[in-house]
């Protein structure tokens, strides 16, 4: 039972090392990048709000809100699939099969948005999205089909690497311990570069399990703030954050062993640099207890009921485990654009670039 616990979150497991604890501090009032007139302007897209939701059967809900416009018209496989005004809602169904099937919102007047269901379906993940289709503070989105994130890789199919590759997934990171990386080795589409990033790097052991709820939920607290202010999560963010601005050949995929605590720091750290809402990145976040409910479902059920309410805490992600990441940025550095200069080594000029590269409108 002990090495079935162990292997289904090694990282849950790591996080009562020491680590320096930082007084919380409130996000509110941050010298934000996008509050110093680095993305300049407003966008030319009117959608305020537009999303592809799939169901087990096939069909796709569409949803949508475009402020300031009349109509609204979308294509798959260049076809009409939907229209209706401003705001609306649609179910699209008898689509042909496709690894990932995309939809061309077309506004009346304005830039329109090409977006996808967020998850990537695949046999041997739970936990494998899109990082993208996300609205910005100031009206731009996030692209799809650029950035994804996951949980453990070593269970993909012949099927879901070949998917992989259609997909053109050109980098893998790989942010996990070295135990992990060895009892559960990747597997990575042909082609690809893998590349180690640890974000626990130099953390020591990590052998012991909390003993209580409350311990657990320190640990998963302290390891946020370790993910930010240790020497292991700079690098290995860093890293991350290099590859993928300088791979313009995309797509990039960003991995630990659940996808949920060192893939959701990479993930919220990329957001908001990117200017998403801190509302939507703690939403983007939270979703991996939707993602992985039935895995976690499964692994607590076979637990004592004392020993269930121990482990919970590690399955779980929470907005006080975000937090702490935003708190120890605030405590350490002060604003987050000094996080990305200091702890990342990105300056204004290689984020305005990545901005470019990753936003439209």
């Amino acid at each position: 039972m002990k090495k079935a616990l162990l292997a289904a979150t090694v990282v849950a497991s790591a996080l009562t090392a020491s680590l320096v604890v930082i007084p919380s501090a409130s996000a509110s009032g941050w010298d934000l990048p996008w509050n110093n007139g680095h993305h300049g302007g407003r966008s030319d897209i009117p959608f305020t709000e537009a999303t592809v939701t799939a169901s087990g059967n096939g069909s796709f809900t569409l949803k949508w809100n475009a402020k300031g416009t009349k109509r609204v018209e979308i294509k798959a496989n260049g076809k009409v699939v939907a229209k209706g005004g401003a705001q609306g809602r649609a179910v699209v169904e008898g689509l042909p099969a496709a690894d990932r099937q995309w939809f061309d919102f077309k506004p009346e007047r304005g830039q329109g948005l090409r977006l996808a269901d967020r998850l990537i379906a695949l046999e041997g993940t739970a936990n494998f999205r899109d990082a993208g289709g996300y609205r910005t503070t100031n009206g731009q989105w996030v692209r799809m089909g650029e950035i994804y994130r996951s949980d453990a890789l070593n269970k993909l199919t012949a099927n879901d690497l070949a998917k992989l590759q259609r997909l053109r997934v050109k980098t893998v990171f790989d942010l996990r311990m070295e135990d992990e990386r060895t009892k559960d080795a990747d597997k990575v589409p042909a082609g690809a570069t893998y590349v180690v990033a640890d974000v626990f790097a130099g953390s020591g052991s990590f052998q012991a399990l909390p003993r209580t709820p409350d311990e657990a939920v320190k640990a998963m607290i302290d390891a946020e703030r370790n993910m930010v202010g240790a020497e292991g999560g700079k690098k290995a963010y860093t890293q991350v954050f290099e590859g993928i601005r300088n791979d313009r050949s995309r797509s990039v995929l960003f991995h630990c062993t659940a996808g949920k605590d060192r893939t959701g720091w990479a993930n919220a750290a990329l957001l908001t640099a990117l200017g998403v809402p801190r509302a939507t990145v703690e939403a983007d976040y939270l979703a991996s207890n939707d993602y992985r409910k039935a895995a976690n479902d499964a692994i607590l059920s076979h637990l004592p009921p004392q020993q269930a309410a121990v482990y919970k805490p590690l399955l779980d992600v929470r907005p006080e485990y975000l937090n702490a990441g935003y708190d120890e940025v605030k405590a350490k550095y002060g604003t987050f654009d000094r996080y990305l200069k200091d702890g990342l080594g990105i300056d204004s000029r290689e984020l305005r670039e990545l901005r470019e590269d990753l936003l439209i409108g």
